[in-house]
């Protein structure tokens, strides 16, 4: 789980009730195109800059048609929010929201609503809002928001009262924190509690941001789990082997090897399933398929001159940077986040600061203690793509950049 301050969306000690007056005032200035009486946070400056981009109508939302009853149960097989992560996210937090007049709701990584639970009353309320299952609750499709502003942001987000930027959502109060797949990073949904503008209170963002973390470990103690059983198929395997080798789950986290240093992971492409791999600490290396892994072995080949790069950011799927080489072309998936800042660095070949990416990234130069942080996972996935002084893709590099018409 993402850490850091969590920020509440009443200021402590001010009068909850004025301040939401404030709130309304303020966004119907900045909707008319006048100076707002009362600055929003930045966090929902940010949000109502990219939502207005989106075209979404202030008045009633998009129009995104919430998925069929067989999508939704598709969703719910596939978003890897199973087992005890769901049981952790229940328990924790739906006795709670139904004793003081909340509803729980989770979603996938899309902002598709694939769980609701919790108090009688306010689900009437969520239904004539058509806040049900099988809606979608991204920013570009009801606006500024807990749920799709926490998944845009990564992090965790108490939207409150006109801080929502659709009208029809000034009467709910919202809390919602992301959550992540164990195994390689990715963001898997968020979980997120609603009800009453009324009803609003610092402490529901802590409780959100807590059982989301609990989910988080659950998740990460099905990855050892199956880690686990890797590593009991890989020790005899590689007892057989001279010379080195190492025995990988398919993304990247070593069960076991031999013959190599001590390492936790490795970045693997995509899909790992051809004869050789590209891999930055190593080169190039054979890959043979295992039962939930791979067994990876060195061939002592390091990464020629003429690699070209094409960094998709393209509407259609999910970021991704291709790898071309000699030996092969392999391909990354990105978040959203990563391939923000390489497609900065892609535009910016001479090079950035911390400072200036954090501009970028957060419209804040002092955050850079976030940037050095990303672009340390950045630089331990492509060692050698990327420098450092300044940060910048290395110069011999050919770099094509694939954007959505």
């Amino acid at each position: 789980m993402r850490t850091g301050h969590l920020e509440t969306a009443v200021p402590t000690g001010v009068d909850p009730h004025q301040y939401t007056r404030d709130l309304a005032r303020a966004h119907e200035a900045v909707l008319s195109g006048q100076r707002p009486p009362v600055q929003p946070r930045p966090l929902i400056r940010q949000s109502w800059g990219r939502v207005r981009s989106q075209g979404v109508d202030p008045d009633r939302g998009g129009d995104c048609v919430p998925a069929s009853s067989e999508e939704v149960e598709q969703r719910r097989a596939t978003c890897g929010l199973t087992g005890d992560a769901l049981l952790a996210l229940r328990t924790g937090l739906v006795p709670a929201a139904e004793s003081t007049g909340h509803i729980v709701v989770i979603v996938d990584v899309d902002g598709r609503v694939l769980w609701r639970e919790g108090h009688r009353a306010v689900f009437r309320r969520a239904d004539r809002l058509g806040f049900v299952e099988g809606a979608s609750w991204a920013e570009n499709a009801v606006g500024t928001n807990a749920i799709g502003t926490a998944l845009v942001e990564d992090r965790p987000v108490q939207v409150h009262s006109a801080e929502h930027f659709v009208r029809t959502h000034h009467a709910w109060t919202c809390a919602a924190a992301p959550i992540h797949d164990a195994a390689d990073g990715r963001l898997l949904g968020a979980v997120n509690i609603s009800g009453p503008a009324g009803t609003v209170h610092p402490s529901t963002l802590a409780l959100v941001h807590a059982v989301a973390g609990l989910a988080e470990a659950r998740l990460r103690d099905a990855h050892r789990t199956r880690l686990d059983r890797l590593r009991a198929i890989a020790a005899p395997l590689l007892a057989r082997i001279d010379g080195q080798a190492l025995v990988t789950d398919r993304h990247g986290w070593v069960a076991a090897s031999t013959g190599m240093p001590p390492t936790d992971r490795v970045p693997l492409p995509e899909r790992p399933d051809a004869e050789q791999v590209w891999v930055s600490a190593f080169g190039t290396c054979s890959c043979e398929p295992l039962p939930e892994g791979v067994l990876l072995r060195p061939k002592g080949q390091r990464p020629a001159a003429g690699t070209r790069l094409v960094l998709d950011v393209g509407a259609s799927g999910r970021p991704a940077l291709t790898v071309h080489r000699e030996s092969g072309s392999w391909t990354y998936r990105l978040s959203g986040r990563h391939a923000d800042i390489l497609l900065h660095l892609a535009e910016n070949r001479a090079g950035t600061s911390a400072a200036d990416l954090a501009e970028h990234l957060f419209a804040d130069r002092t955050r850079t203690v976030t940037v050095r942080a990303e672009m340390s996972r950045l630089r331990k996935r492509f060692a050698d793509l990327l420098d450092h002084r300044p940060y910048r893709f290395l110069p011999d590099l050919d770099i094509t950049v694939a954007k959505s018409p």
